[in-house]
């Protein structure tokens, strides 16, 4: 089944990336980057975590960043990038608004990476997500802006009645 997400799963990371950008070096782009792909990687998951879900994604279609740049003011067209308007497609705004909640609370992401324990496709519980659970002062630096609660509210607020619907004990996640 990851493999049917990895296009969701890159194109909804980098685009949290680029509206929330690491404000450094290479070192930093890259350790923002780590963060923002277990964030959706875990969102992901959980938002299809059946493969028939998965396939049924994939025949529709995630949606699009459209109403992601509308909301957080970026400008979804105009990077020069003659590919941009393809990888944008792929973006899903259910999963980035699930991976921004996760970002800006930790026990949220706790508590959204325990749910995974039974998936299937988690190998290593909580250190396969150290750095979305468990991030260092490098971390937090690097994602300043990808972990900045105020910043990511209007992206987070989208969709968090979902994600604690999704999270709520009473909820089984696979039907």
């Amino acid at each position: 089944m990851q493999a049917d997400l990895s296009p969701v799963i890159a194109a909804t990371a980098q685009w949290l990336t680029r509206a929330y950008p690491a404000p450094g070096g290479a070192l930093a782009a890259a350790l923002c980057e780590v963060q923002a792909r277990q964030a959706v990687t875990v969102a992901a998951r959980l938002r299809y975590p059946t493969a028939m879900d998965a396939a049924l994604m994939g025949v529709a279609g995630p949606g699009g960043s459209g109403r992601l740049d509308w909301v957080t003011g970026a400008d979804g067209g105009g990077s020069g990038d003659p590919d941009a308007a393809a990888w944008r497609t792929w973006v899903d705004e259910v999963v980035a608004s699930w991976a921004a909640c996760l970002l800006t609370d930790p026990e949220l992401a706790a508590l959204a990476v325990a749910a995974l324990g039974g998936d299937g496709h988690t190998t290593g519980g909580r250190a396969e997500f150290r750095r979305l659970v468990a991030p260092d002062d490098h971390d937090h630096r690097a994602a300043a802006l990808l972990r900045h609660p105020d910043l990511l509210a209007p992206v987070a607020d989208l969709h968090r009645g979902q994600l604690l619907d999704r999270l709520s004990p009473e909820q089984p996640l696979v039907a």
